[in-house]
């Protein structure tokens, strides 16, 4: 009984997501996850979510989360430092978690002047991985902070891996690169 609450209780959550998508937003057609490691990462996202919005409302729309093998990537804009860090806890408290990377900023650090640019280097980003035949644009979340690109996803192999680096390195205006990559075989349960 428990365990079928428990599918019911996930094909609840997941049925709001995009058609096609499964939890951490990663294309299920290119993810290599095993459909057992996408639940867990979608649970864990989903709790996640549930405790920072039981925390404070406003991070229901204010902070974003993703999860790929227990790895969280967390963005978004918060009022001070202090939340930052109490975010940053909760994440590390998640069940399962393995590490929590924070691009988390704080309000009034950017104007819009380069919230702008931010928005122009994630389009370009977005739109040559996928002019790029030798990536899959789908299986990566990008992020773009103060001129820094996050980016966060899944590689089918290190030449893809390099790929979404070097179109990343050739943007114009981008200060630092931030790449959360992993490759599909270093996903924990692959490695056996």
């Amino acid at each position: 009984m428990k365990k079928i609450f428990s599918i019911l209780l996930i094909l609840t959550l997941t049925s709001c997501s995009s058609v096609g998508k499964f939890g951490t937003g990663v294309d299920i057609t290119f993810d290599p996850r095993t459909i057992g490691m996408q639940i867990d990462d979608t649970i864990m996202q989903k709790n996640l979510s549930a405790r920072l919005a039981l925390s404070d409302k406003k991070y229901f729309l204010s902070i974003q989360s993703e999860v790929l093998d227990g790895r969280i990537f967390l963005s978004g804009k918060v009022d001070n430092a202090e939340e930052k860090i109490k975010i940053t806890k909760m994440a590390w408290e998640t069940k399962g978690v393995r590490s929590v990377k924070n691009a988390i900023t704080i309000k009034g650090q950017s104007n819009f002047k380069n919230t702008a640019k931010d928005i122009l280097i994630t389009s370009q980003l977005r739109t040559a991985l996928i002019l790029n035949k030798k990536t899959k644009a789908r299986n990566y979340t990008l992020e773009t902070i103060n001129q820094n690109i996050y980016i966060f996803g899944i590689a089918m192999d290190r030449d893809e891996k390099q790929q979404v680096i070097n179109e990343a390195s050739k943007i114009y205006d981008v200060k630092e690169i931030y790449p959360s990559i992993y490759l599909a075989t270093e996903l924990s349960r692959n490695k056996l």
